[in-house]
């Protein structure tokens, strides 16, 4: 698919980017000409911020050659840093945590196939030890721990997230959507729905950077492909849903760029900014 083109070269300063259905291909791989495409952005003066549901512990690993030249959104904005330094967090009141967790616990007992991951600045914790479930698990979190009780762990929670093998829309959303007056209940990914506190969202976590470093949204380009990618569309003016994009994300979004499986993000940084 064609690539939106400008009369203009914008002034870009900030470049927000999911990793799952985003940046990632179809095989969970970041593409070769990345890494290039990132010095050339930082020579710039423009930085690169991964922006994610994972485990910033788990981005720190996914961009390990460069992670010190990066700003990292992670728990879909609850957790923002830099240089092993954190710009913000937003975390659930520990009673609100195992509250939470009960009601995985009870979709579980009433023969749902779901667990629930408790994202903690220390550790992510899971106490369901369905092999399936574990092996889904790690490929998001990189310090991840298994304890016998969720309810008795102790951390600064950021998140609970809540894996369903069916579709995490049809099993966990309608078991959660009644603590939306109280928390942020987004459906992250196909299987995957994620809780946090109520001003938590990749949005948030754009906003934190842009007043740290004093970046504009019409100096901001951000690209994502699912609904806790919908608030990170409204803090730039270039915002890129992907062409495997929810449909919900293609109509908040001003532009689409190629799918993920075309390693779309760097295809239309590299068109946009001019620098192939």
């Amino acid at each position: 698919m064609a690539i939106p083109t400008f009369d203009h070269l914008p002034d870009i300063k900030l470049i927000a980017c999911d990793l799952d259905g985003t940046l990632l291909n179809e095989f969970h791989a970041i593409h070769d000409e990345f890494w290039p495409l990132v010095h050339a952005l930082h020579a710039r003066g423009i930085t690169f911020c991964p922006a994610s549901g994972r485990q910033y512990h788990n981005l720190l690993e996914c961009f390990k050659p460069i992670a010190d030249e990066l700003i990292f959104i992670a728990e879909n904005g609850a957790y923002v840093m830099q240089g092993g330094r954190e710009l913000s967090s937003e975390c659930l009141p520990t009673e609100a945590v195992r509250e939470l967790a009960g009601v995985t616990r009870a979709l579980l007992a009433g023969g749902a196939e779901v667990g629930t991951v408790l994202c903690g600045k220390r550790s992510a914790y899971i106490e369901w030890d369905h092999p399936a479930f574990m092996a889904e698990v790690g490929k998001y979190y990189q310090r991840l721990r298994k304890v016998d009780d969720l309810m008795g762990v102790e951390d600064e929670f950021l998140k609970v997230a809540v894996y369903a093998f069916d579709s995490s829309e049809r099993v966990a959303a309608p078991a959660f959507m009644p603590f939306r007056d109280r928390f942020q209940v987004v459906v992250s990914g196909q299987h995957w729905l994620d809780v946090m506190s109520p001003a938590t969202n990749k949005g948030s976590g754009i906003r934190h950077i842009q007043q740290s470093l004093g970046i504009t949204r019409d100096q901001t380009m951000v690209f994502g492909d699912f609904l806790n990618d919908l608030e990170m569309m409204d803090e730039a003016t270039y915002s890129f849903a992907m062409a495997n994009a929810h449909p919900d994300l293609k109509a908040r979004a001003r532009f689409i760029a190629p799918p993920n499986s075309d390693n779309g993000v760097v295809r239309t940084i590299k068109a946009i900014l001019r620098l192939d």
